[in-house]
């Protein structure tokens, strides 16, 4: 078997789409097969040296059924023979292992000394700056082909942002949420498919999540192929509408009732009425029609005129956000009404990335993300349907 160029050889990935955790199995452990190889036959390829115990002769493909499905791997040979990577028997011993490690790169950042150390605690084997080098391109060229993957239709997407510290020329870009600052903004979209799938769809970075980040986003993943949005659900982002009105055009936006609620505290007046206020905004969300909704919110405008003119103006001015649900069949609007179910998404980004504190540089930012998503997008197309056998198609 010719050992194939891990550059070029991800085309299978690029067309079956969330394979992406194997793909990365397999260059990481085909890579370390190879330095293992070369410490066997103490010389290099085609190197010419004194303590050479053999020769190399190709490879041979091994196919193993793992919790990703299977992987056909590139055994590497030695005429010889008496050659046997130990790194593969390691590897398949702990999968979930692997998967850390690799996180355990991008948290690094990549540092040479660091995946020296992961690796050989993991397979018994060091690998050098360049192999280091090597096999980071080609990861990245894996994350990268998911990251490009092709979209199709989708009915309901989800859109939210995030912040982290990345060190920019020297600088920290800390974590905030002002939209005038040059922070490192993560954007995240995720979607629901007609047929009930929940897929990851893209992720971006970028030091703000100003109006050309997110149009940016936007027709990125237009130009892989999204269509037939349905409904747009997102908190009021910095920049996002605009740059969603002039990338989707009139597709319907819900705006979060979770996070409307929470923003609507800030102009409630006392403590004491924190609890009506909060029932009052919950009865319309709640409301089995549009009709009933806007009843409830002009009774609660008038009700809040004189005790609170400013939760009232508050009310009058953002609360209509949140009613487009109304429009959507009664057993989708507990899928759309508010971006809860990217919160899980956050949780993991944010365990991972609380330990990194601020990243090296950018990029490194985004492989930890990346290779997260790519693990969580796997397992939702794997278990996570909703209305499993029904149209999404409004």
């Amino acid at each position: 078997m010719t050992h194939q160029n891990d550059y070029t050889s991800v085309q299978e990935l690029t067309e079956k789409g969330l394979e992406g955790v194997s793909e990365l199995m397999r260059v990481l452990i085909n890579n370390i097969m190879q330095v293992e190889r070369t410490r066997y036959l103490q010389a290099g390829e085609y190197e010419r040296t004194e303590e050479r115990k053999g020769h190399a002769n190709g490879y041979k493909p091994k196919t193993v059924k793992t919790r990703v499905g299977e992987i056909t791997f590139a055994i590497p040979q030695v005429r010889e023979g008496g050659f046997y990577p130990s790194a593969l028997e390691k590897g398949l011993r702990s999968e979930r292992a692997l998967v850390v490690t690799l996180a355990e790169m991008y948290i690094h950042g990549v540092s040479t000394r660091k995946v020296k150390a992961i690796t050989e605690q993991l397979c018994g084997v060091e690998i050098s700056a360049m192999q280091v080098s090597r096999a980071v391109a080609q990861l990245d060229e894996v994350l990268q082909q998911w990251r490009e993957r092709p979209l199709g239709e989708i009915t309901y997407l989800y859109l939210d942002a995030r912040y982290e510290k990345v060190r920019e020329a020297g600088q920290v870009r800390d974590t905030c949420t002002c939209s005038r600052c040059k922070c490192t903004a993560v954007l995240l979209a995720t979607g629901i498919f007609p047929e009930g799938e929940w897929q990851v769809l893209g992720v971006s970075t970028s030091l703000s999540e100003h109006e050309s980040h997110w149009k940016a986003f936007l027709k990125g993943l237009k130009d892989r192929g999204m269509h037939g949005v349905q409904l747009v659900i997102s908190d009021d982002h910095s920049g996002l509408g605009a740059a969603r009105r002039a990338v989707l055009g009139s597709i319907p936006w819900q705006r979060c009732q979770f996070h409307l609620q929470q923003n609507a505290g800030a102009d409630v007046p006392k403590q004491a009425m924190r609890m009506e206020v909060a029932a009052d905004i919950r009865a319309m969300f709640n409301a089995p029609d549009r009709k009933t909704t806007e009843k409830f919110l002009q009774a609660a405008i008038q009700k809040y005129a004189v005790s609170a003119p400013r939760l009232s103006a508050w009310l009058e001015q953002n609360l209509a956000d949140g009613f487009m649900v109304c429009d959507f069949p009664l057993e989708h609007r507990r899928l759309i009404r508010t971006t809860k179910s990217l919160e899980r998404v956050n949780k993991e980004i944010r365990r991972r990335t609380t330990v990194v504190g601020i990243f090296p540089n950018e990029a490194s930012c985004l492989r930890l993300i990346f290779a997260l998503l790519m693990e969580i997008s796997e397992e939702w197309q794997i278990g996570k349907h909703y209305c499993a056998g029904k149209s999404l198609t409004c």
